[in-house]
């Protein structure tokens, strides 16, 4: 119920204005939504590019993170980045459980991850990629990530 309230709030800010690069694409519950963020400076890496967010909701959020994951489609790619993995799992403190606060919310998630892709200079993927795609069956935010290099 909580999630909920909360949830529908977010919404109808969403729906209002959102920052610029940052697009609802489907709200149709309280369960999953997709959004897409585009980096707007002048990175060479990402440019024209848009990218597909899909964030899953439990009913303990804003208390819980959301599960947030790059979705790849004909349109959407998955970013290269250091800190995402080819399956679209995202290694960011901010969802980690001991990162999330619930002050965060859709916008400030999806803000932090233009950051994240507007300060990035390496396109690669994260050491181990390959095989951590290959055998990973944890749910991203079951994931204890460690975070080593907070510079990408």
């Amino acid at each position: 119920m909580f999630a909920s309230r909360r949830l529908g709030k977010e919404l109808t800010k969403m729906q209002g204005q959102l920052p610029p690069g940052v697009t609802l694409v489907k709200a149709d519950n309280f369960e999953s939504w997709l959004v897409d963020i585009q980096v707007l400076d002048a990175n060479p890496i990402y440019a024209g590019e848009t990218y597909r967010l899909k964030f899953m909701f439990s009913q303990n959020y804003p208390i819980e993170a959301p599960e947030v994951v790059f979705v790849k489609d004909d349109t959407h790619p998955i970013p290269w980045h250091p800190h995402i993995y080819t399956n679209g799992i995202i290694c960011l403190d901010l969802l980690d459980k001991s990162g999330w606060s619930p002050v965060h919310n859709v916008e400030s998630v999806c803000v932090s991850l233009q950051s994240m892709l507007t300060s990035n200079t390496k396109k690669e993927r994260p050491p181990g990629d390959e095989n951590f795609v290959r055998y990973n069956t944890q749910r991203p935010r079951d994931i204890n990530f460690v975070f080593h290099d907070n510079q990408v």
